[in-house]
């Protein structure tokens, strides 16, 4: 089974950070080796953690003992208390690898089983190990689940939510009688209800990985691939080296718009993608000089490769990054404006490895923040105080607030993992970071909104009038995002006025539709 989590060594306390402090640190206790993959920001700006875990105790007589890793997920409010802890487990081994936070609440659970039917899982095994996909509510139970899957091994890397409503979920299938190399990327369209719209294979004459995929404005999806693949099979596109940087655009039907290849002659890693106002940027790791289509060299190890590109795949520009040594790109956040229309700048993460000697600056943590053309601002180590391999990061968010979550797995011996939460405050992203005094989304809205406040308080009410002025609801709210139930609403526009304990008041419209 490939592992999906990686990181550095850097969740232990945190000392000496420009201008950041710790607002909470939350630690989630195991006594089995636990594979922490994912933190995914909820709808309503809470924190739901995701992975795999061997349970201890959680059958009843009733039901047999699974002795295998399991679907694990804790979902944490904007304090770091714990909301609610799920499993969803089958009789045999069970990744949970990729999770996306659905515009009405909930959540769609993507992983890799080896199980057959039982227990939680309520459909046989095609063969090998299968995608396994379970969508639940914002409370963590099951609304539905599918097994995706053919005589071949199939795994999932990455899940979206499109603008439908329904999902794209991408993964790798190996030696497909339907695919092109020794592994493939599977490409499965979904409705909202887990319906299988439509179903596609990508790949050259080798091995291509997909890493990230992210939805576009258009209702269609990006992928990044990691392509050790020639021309020919789908791809249009010769490798430049070892590895290359492959990225497809879809359409919102599955099929493909354009393809680009970017690479020089050494070994190009694909880590991730980000969204931005113009198009997009893709970034990840490189060993590669100047060379093929890379314009920029490398200073020592490997250095970090972004690439900006329009809405068409051209590229605008493309920067290197060295924090010496073998730099790892673990996430990449877009700042943008209030409005959300414009880009202002990326936030990077990730840790620098030394390759075969032990350095003082090895396993540590880093942050970079860029403009919009790529030029860098300013970069923070963060460094622990005490140096354990068993300390991982594996996922990092920035908030709308400019606070950042730190993911990963903790244990003072192999084996015993335990995953660590952190929230950090930092001063400069705070400053960076437009404030809207009253936010409400979706909207148009059909059944419920959030309505996010931008104003530090203690207690706030939330009142919905009519056009008129007349007030139909009242809620006291003491979060900074607040759900909102309009079910009962007629079609039309209505006024919702926030005002909090320190005496500030906001007001935005919102549309029933």
């Amino acid at each position: 089974m490939k592992k999906f989590y990686s990181g550095a060594c850097i969740l232990c306390t945190i000392l000496g950070l420009s201008g950041q402090e710790i607002l909470w640190q939350k630690e989630i206790k195991s006594s089995t080796q636990d594979f922490l993959s994912q933190v995914t920001t909820t709808i309503d700006q809470q924190y739901l953690i995701t992975g795999s875990s061997i349970q201890s105790q959680k059958f009843s007589t009733e039901k047999k003992q699974n002795s295998g890793y399991d679907f694990h997920l804790v979902k944490l409010n904007q304090q770091g208390e714990q909301v609610w802890e799920r499993y969803f487990s089958g009789q045999n081994h069970d990744y949970l690898s990729a999770t996306v936070s659905t515009q009405e609440g909930g959540s769609l659970l993507a992983g890799t089983s080896y199980s057959n039917k039982g227990l939680d899982k309520k459909e046989d095994s095609k063969g090998g190990s299968d995608i396994w996909l379970i969508r639940i509510n914002e409370f963590g139970d099951e609304l539905w689940q599918k097994t995706l899957g053919s005589s071949s091994d199939e795994e999932a890397r990455s899940v979206i939510q499109t603008t439908d409503l329904g999902f794209f979920v991408a993964g790798n299938v190996q030696n497909s009688s339907k695919g092109y190399g020794s592994e493939d990327v599977l490409i499965i369209k979904l409705d909202k209800n887990g319906k299988e719209l439509s179903q596609s294979i990508l790949g050259g004459k080798g091995l291509d990985e997909v890493e990230k995929m992210i939805p576009t404005k258009d209702g269609g999806a990006l992928l990044g691939i990691y392509s050790r693949s020639n021309l020919g099979g789908s791809k249009k596109s010769e490798n430049y080296g070892e590895g290359d940087f492959w990225v497809i655009k879809l359409d919102k039907s599955g099929k493909t718009e354009w393809e680009k290849n970017f690479g020089g002659k050494g070994d190009d890693h694909l880590r991730t993608l980000a969204l931005t106002s113009t198009g997009y940027v893709i970034g990840g790791e490189s060993r590669s000089e100047r060379s093929g289509n890379k314009s920029v060299g490398i200073e020592e190890g490997t250095d970090l490769w972004l690439i900006s590109l329009n809405e068409r795949g051209e590229e605008i520009w493309q920067k290197s990054y060295n924090f010496k040594n073998r730099d790892i790109l673990m996430g990449m956040s877009v700042l943008n404006s209030a409005d959300d229309k414009t880009s202002k700048g990326l936030l990077l993460g990730g840790y620098t490895q030394a390759e075969g000697r032990i350095e003082t600056d090895d396993e540590k943590f880093w942050m970079l923040y860029l403009n919009q053309d790529g030029n860098e601002q300013w970069r923070k180590y963060v460094k622990g105080d005490k140096r354990q391999r068993e300390e991982r990061l594996s996922d990092l968010k920035l908030n709308r607030d400019g606070s950042i979550i730190l993911a990963g797995t903790s244990a003072e011996e192999l084996g015993k993992e335990n995953w660590k939460i952190v929230k950090l405050g930092d001063k400069q992203l705070d400053q960076l970071i437009e404030k809207q005094d009253i936010k409400i989304y979706p909207n148009p809205v059909s059944d419920y909104a959030y309505v996010e406040i931008g104003f530090d308080f203690k207690e706030a009410d939330i009142i919905l009038y009519d056009m008129g002025g007349r007030q139909l609801q009242s809620l006291k709210t003491k979060n900074k995002v607040t759900k909102f139930n309009t079910q009962n609403l007629i079609q039309g526009a209505y006024l919702v006025t926030i005002k909090t304990d320190t005496n500030k008041t906001a007001n935005a419209k919102l549309i029933k539709k």
